[in-house]
């Protein structure tokens, strides 16, 4: 999507510019007339419930995570490493089960590329655990509490020179580089310089180096698998840009859980500093993702801001504002984004209902909050979706599947602006269960 006059426009017709191209399925050769008509017919339907209009049926957008794979008898390591076993796996899942939304085999994190690097923050399949058990997350402090100044001084700077060398064991080497700002005529460009000739630093580009082929080779792969199970089941992606709030950008990826918990206390004005130093990075992220591909739904995991990990009152200081302030700029630039509300948000509602949002342009998809509570306080002005929980999935029965629908579209869906969906990146499910939760979004949702 290229519009000369991009900054010119209105954030109503960045809106309109965006979503006409996702809803044309822009790129995609469709294998039958049937296939385009079901693609138009669903990108209308998750259009109309963000806009909170009644579409003709709810659509059903779930988060299958890894499920696909585990369905398919696939592991998880074959799924990383085997790009040709990831396509039958996903092309069988698709044909299986009649879903509106297409999340894309990205989803499925390449391997080989975390080899290379000696990734540190997560343990993957084969790596750390099972080779058909999922990631697992290892927190640790990887920015120190006494290098905030730094971090804030030099984002950037302090990526190449501090995080990525502590999370990549690969790029170790990248704690001697300098600052290239620092070249700035001819004399500084030797010294500069020279760090790049030392045996580690090399051997860590040619680390990088490889493992950028080995990551394109990927991208090549799921974008085949994507392109032809779109085009075959006319499915519109549900996914297209990503981002973070920005406390959770400090607190998951460079502090951790524990000592952000502590940094509330005993450095709050260095986080708030911080927060705000990632908001216009954010939006950045958000929006050249979505541009990328072609989607204006951009994708934002929420973590630390759920009910168990802080009281309202450092919600409101900590965490809200500078998500308020990615979301208004994400929605500036046309983009919807999209809210993925882990844990619960109950004590959160009726902050967000004094929100300065407008009207149809946010989705928010809860896992475990209060749908009817959501619905009354946020559905004046914003999508809902989600909540179908996975243990409901994994270990009751159609017959409850059914039930919680039911009763789950009854108290949310009735005035539109509903996406029903899962409340959690589904990785284990019977299959009969999941189908359940389709047929009857597809019975009751109309």
């Amino acid at each position: 999507m290229l519009i000369e006059n991009w900054q010119t426009l209105s954030p109503e017709d960045k809106y309109a510019a965006r979503m006409k191209t996702w809803m044309a399925g822009s790129g995609l050769e469709f294998a039958t007339p049937a296939a385009k008509q079901h693609y138009q017919q669903r990108a209308l339907w998750i259009r109309d419930a963000i806009e909170l209009r009644k579409p003709e049926r709810v659509p059903i957008c779930p988060f299958v995570g890894t499920y696909p794979a585990r369905y398919a008898g696939v592991t998880m390591r074959e799924a990383m490493y085997d790009y040709e076993k990831l396509g039958t796996a996903i092309r069988k899942f698709h044909a299986d089960f009649e879903l509106d939304g297409y999340l894309s085999a990205a989803t499925y994190t390449p391997g080989r590329v975390l080899d290379l690097l000696d990734y540190k923050l997560y343990q993957w399949p084969g790596h750390g655990v099972g080779e058909d058990q999922g990631y697992q997350t290892v927190e640790a402090e990887y920015m120190l509490a006494e290098e905030y100044d730094l971090l804030l001084q030099d984002p950037t700077g302090y990526w190449m020179q501090r995080y990525l060398p502590r999370v990549f064991g690969a790029l170790e080497a990248w704690q001697g580089l300098p600052d290239l700002t620092g070249i700035l005529e001819i004399p500084n460009v030797g010294p500069a310089l020279a760090a790049f000739g030392a045996p580690a630093v090399q051997q860590s580009l040619q680390a990088l180096m490889d493992a950028g082929r080995v990551a394109l080779e990927w991208r090549q792969a799921v974008a085949a698998i994507d392109t032809e199970i779109r085009a075959t089941h006319g499915l519109p992606a549900f996914r297209g840009g990503f981002s973070k709030a920005p406390f959770d950008i400090i607190g998951d990826t460079l502090r951790g859980t524990r000592p952000m918990m502590f940094d509330l206390f005993r450095r709050p004005a260095k986080v708030l500093e911080a927060v705000e130093r990632f908001v216009p990075k954010a939006i950045a992220m958000g929006v050249r993702t979505s541009t990328l591909s072609g989607n204006p739904m951009v994708f934002m995991p929420l973590h630390k801001g759920v009910d168990s990990f802080m009281s309202t009152k450092d919600f409101e200081k900590f965490y809200w504002p500078t998500l308020e302030a990615v979301i208004l700029g994400l929605i500036e630039e046309g983009c919807v984004p999209m809210l993925f509300v882990e844990g619960t948000y109950n004590s959160r509602l009726d902050t967000l209902a004094k929100a300065r949002l407008p009207e149809g342009r946010t989705l928010w998809i809860f896992e475990g909050t209060d749908m009817r509570e959501a619905k009354a306080k946020i559905g004046g002005w914003g999508c809902i979706g989600g909540n179908v929980p996975g243990s409901l999935l994994n270990a009751a029965t159609p017959q409850d599947v059914d039930r919680y629908v039911t009763d789950l579209l009854e108290g949310t869906a009735h005035n539109g602006g509903f996406i029903l969906g899962t409340g959690v990146s589904l990785s284990e499910a019977r299959a009969e269960n999941f189908q359940a939760m389709i047929q009857a979004g597809r019975r009751y949702g109309a």
